[in-house]
This record gives structure tokens, C-alpha cells and sequence, in this order.
């Protein structure tokens, strides 16, 4: 363990190099919208997400107007996001549970978080962090992907990879640090085609599967 945290401190001290300033790309001016844009963000890209998200912000921006609103107008404004109609009810939902047990106001604790329609530990970890600086580590598709390439977990279930994870990254920095895998692995370690030679964090890397430099 003590081998990892070094290699691991390693990793992250060059990350905060590459990516100095991270924040979450979802665009948003409140925590509920903050919550509602993350919400959409399963099996959805960050840009279809804050393409969908003016209009809708723009009809129904807070959780009272949310909890009003018809479905059938928030399946119409979020469509382009996928799974739309299960997403509005998810958002119909959890607008009404934030007025039935929060007096509309996004709640800053985890357990709060997840008991919220819609909301699992990712969601509630990108709320945490983003909206009220509370650090939570995000486990995403680039997350999970990368943290078994670093070899800091095996597992392939979220929660496993959060609790493999925090084990070896400061509290302080779990927020800042899974953003930065974020960055990271849409810019050098994809899921497809990881550009493995020009990586800045090559030499701490153990993947069996480091692509070659073919030039």
C-alpha cells in the first residue's frame, strides 16, 4: 500500500501539472441545476448535456418550478440527451423530493444525496464537490478505466474503485484529483487509440497494455 500511495502521489503531482485549474464541464448557475445537469449526464456526453440544459434551466430553473412542470415538456426539452423519458422522471421526482423533504434546497451530505430519485454516489460526489467544496471522489467511465490501468483497483463496481481509490489519495484532493482523471483520459488515455508515448505518466503506469510510439 505504502508503494502505491508513492507512485500514486507521483501520478497526481504530475496531473495538478498538466490540468492546474479542473472544474466540472457541466454547465450550471445553481446547486440544483448543478444536480439536474448530472442527473442528465448518464450515458450522455458533458456537451449534449450543456446544450440541453439552456431551455430547460431557462423553463423550469428551480426544483418548485421543476416539481410543477409537465413531463411531457421535460421529456421535449432534454431529448437530445438520451433516455429522456426515464430522465424526466427522474428529475420530476427529485424536484419534488427536495420541496417534500429540503424546502427545495439541495441537501450537502452524501446521505441526503443518495436518497434523492436518480441519485447514486457519482451524482451526488460531482454535487458535493462542485457545489459546495466538500471533496468527493467521481468515479465515471474515465475514472474507472484509468485507475485500473494505474493498477489502483482490479474492480470494475463504482463503489469499489471509490473505496480502492480514497485509500490512497488525500481527502483534500479526491474532487480535484478524479476531475483530472477526467482531463486526462479524454485527452491521452481513451478508451480507444491512448496515446501511451506522449503520456505524462508513462513511467508510473503498469498497464500491460501501453501502446508503442509507431512513428
Amino acid at each position: 500500500m505504502n508503494e502505491m500511495r508513492s507512485r500514486c502521489d507521483k501520478i497526481r503531482r504530475k496531473l495538478k501539472a498538466v490540468y492546474p485549474g479542473v472544474k466540472t464541464q457541466l454547465d450550471h448557475g445553481t446547486p440544483f441545476q448543478l444536480l439536474a445537469a448530472t442527473i442528465l449526464s448518464a450515458q450522455c456526453t458533458d456537451r449534449q448535456v450543456n446544450q440541453a440544459t439552456p431551455a430547460l434551466f431557462a423553463a423550469y430553473p428551480t426544483a418548485r418550478a421543476m416539481s410543477r412542470a409537465p413531463l411531457s415538456d421535460i421529456e421535449r426539452l432534454i431529448h437530445a440527451t438520451g433516455f429522456f423519458r426515464n430522465k424526466a422522471k427522474n428529475l420530476s421526482n427529485c424536484a419534488k423530493a427536495l420541496i417534500d423533504r429540503h424546502q427545495g434546497q439541495v441537501p450537502d451530505t452524501m446521505a441526503d444525496l443518495v436518497m434523492l430519485p436518480g441519485v447514486g454516489r457519482k451524482t451526488a460526489n460531482v454535487v458535493l464537490g462542485a457545489a459546495f467544496g466538500i471533496p468527493g471522489m467521481v468515479v465515471d467511465t474515465h475514472v474507472a478505466r484509468i485507475s485500473r490501468r494505474l493498477g489502483f483497483t482490479e474492480s470494475t463496481d463504482p463503489v469499489r474503485i471509490e473505496t480502492d481509490l480514497i485509500a490512497v489519495v488525500p481527502r483534500r484532493d479526491w474532487s480535484d484529483f478524479s476531475l483530472r482523471l477526467v482531463y486526462f483520459g479524454r485527452e491521452y488515455c481513451r478508451a480507444r487509440s491512448p496515446r501511451c508515448p506522449e503520456c505524462p505518466v508513462a513511467r508510473w503506469c503498469p498497464w500491460e497494455g501501453k501502446t508503442e510510439d509507431d512513428r
